[in-house]
């Protein structure tokens, strides 16, 4: 054999040897995943639904995958913030993200985003659903939606409705409620859904469309007037409680939904682990009887699934942020 062709074998024999290690070694990552605690970024303040959903999970995911999942709430910019710490961190799914409806209207709102919703995140799991809540302070001289609307329409943008963030869902709930019902109310953004209701509380501003969770409790107690339902069907949970469409907009509906994602270039075999883990967690009674106390319908889906749902989300509110004429620079 001449040197040249010795030495051509030689490399090609490694390359070989390198290949089959590369197929060996990426089941065994596979198997010893998690190695370490995960992080689940909740990209909003402590309180509301993102906060309560990602807490759920994260209880339930640690004990199916054997390995704490430690909540880190990263709040700021609408979300941006958290979704750009998950967006950029080692795709090794010891970095997730629980999203919510907002992770797919903030494209829309903003002219430049430090990350694609498409294309730098992988997609897990839908996680579960949540109707919004219209709630009003109890000073609000409105006791049903069809009154509310006669009230902003007597006073062109004197009331005024808060959110945990433009883009998140309590303003887009709020825009589409708007558009619907031609008036004109104006947004008030608070870091966050736990300071965004504490404002109606207070008295700040008058009224918000927030999720089940974070308003029913202050319903109860009498902080807070529920005037309907986001749904198009009333919930088990409160059934008292008319929906928006029954009460003065017909075929109004606005829901929340919250799921996992990680990095995009998080390997296959991880986010199938991970997608198994958030399918099974649900199904126990007490995390069930958990969601479902709290007005949220557990759901559950393959990665594809939340795919092509993640991109349809993105197409239906870019056409709400385009008709009220939303932009934030």
């Amino acid at each position: 054999m001449t040197p040249g062709l010795w030495h051509w074998t030689q490399r090609w024999l490694a390359v070989v040897m390198l290949l089959l290690a590369s197929l060996w070694v990426m089941p065994a990552v596979a198997q010893n995943y998690p190695s370490k605690p995960i992080r689940l970024i909740v990209p909003s303040a402590p309180g509301g639904g993102i906060d309560f959903t990602g807490r759920v999970l994260a209880l339930k995911l640690g004990a199916q995958l054997g390995q704490p999942v430690v909540v880190d709430n990263r709040a700021g910019a609408s979300g941006i913030l958290g979704a750009d710490t998950v967006a950029k961190a080692t795709p090794d799914g010891h970095t997730l993200l629980i999203a919510s409806s907002s992770l797919a209207v903030i494209p829309s709102l903003y002219q430049k985003l430090p990350y694609d919703i498409l294309r730098d995140f992988s997609p897990v799991s839908l996680v579960a659903r949540t109707p919004n809540l219209l709630v009003v302070n109890p000073a609000v001289p409105a006791r049903s939606v069809s009154e509310l609307i006669a009230l902003a329409k007597a006073q062109p943008a004197k009331l005024n409705f808060s959110s945990s963030g433009a883009g998140r869902a309590s303003h887009m709930a709020a825009e589409r409620f708007k558009l619907m019902a031609g008036i004109n109310l104006t947004h008030v953004a608070y870091q966050g859904t736990g300071p965004a209701v504490t404002a109606v509380i207070a008295g700040e501003v008058e009224l918000i469309f927030g999720t089940i969770p974070a308003v029913l409790p202050h319903v109860k107690s009498g902080r807070l007037r529920a005037l309907g339902i986001g749904s198009l069907k009333r919930s088990g949970l409160i059934p008292e409680i008319p929906t928006i469409a029954q009460t003065g907009l017909p075929g109004y509906e606005a829901d929340t939904w919250y799921g996992l994602v990680a990095p995009a270039a998080a390997p296959r075999s991880i986010v199938l682990t991970l997608n198994d883990a958030t399918l099974k967690s649900p199904q126990s009674p007490d995390t069930r009887a958990r969601f479902v106390s709290d007005g949220s319908e557990p759901a559950g889906s393959t990665p594809e699934e939340f795919q092509r749902f993640m991109a349809a989300e993105v197409t239906r509110w870019e056409k709400v942020v385009q008709s009220a004429g939303l932009r934030v620079q």
